[in-house]
């Protein structure tokens, strides 16, 4: 069976119906729990976990190879950090990454003129 969301093959045993379409497990949970760049609660969690640490944030290796790339460029438009980051790194993985970030207060978006830039915090 085919995802009708991503397109992706789904294992037999592992499809969800929602709304009447076939979707693959992570189809599914994006869906149920969309992501929000904005949620005052999350932030208020992240920082306080990043309190109970001493300070210290834990970040991926995908989350630091975005660092990394904003700092080096002062910050760029979506579709440019998307081409930065390589072949199998998809929209929906930087939208959930840039969440992760933006509610540890380590990246953000800004408008510049007409256009949306991602920068570091």
């Amino acid at each position: 069976m085919q995802c009708e969301r991503c397109k992706g093959v789904i294992p037999a045993d592992e499809d969800h119906e929602h709304l009447g379409r076939h979707l693959c497990e992570d189809c599914y949970m994006d869906v149920l729990s969309p992501v929000k760049n904005c949620d005052p609660w999350a932030i208020h969690c992240a920082k306080s976990f990043e309190n109970m640490a001493g300070g210290q944030t834990h970040l991926t290796d995908v989350q630091k190879k975005i660092l990394s790339i904003l700092k080096e460029n002062g910050g760029m438009e979506r579709h440019d950090l998307l081409r930065q980051m390589g072949g199998n790194f998809s929209d929906g993985d930087l939208t959930r990454e840039f969440a992760a970030l933006r509610h540890m207060e380590k990246a953000r978006a800004e408008k510049r003129g007409n256009k949306i830039f991602l920068r570091t915090w």
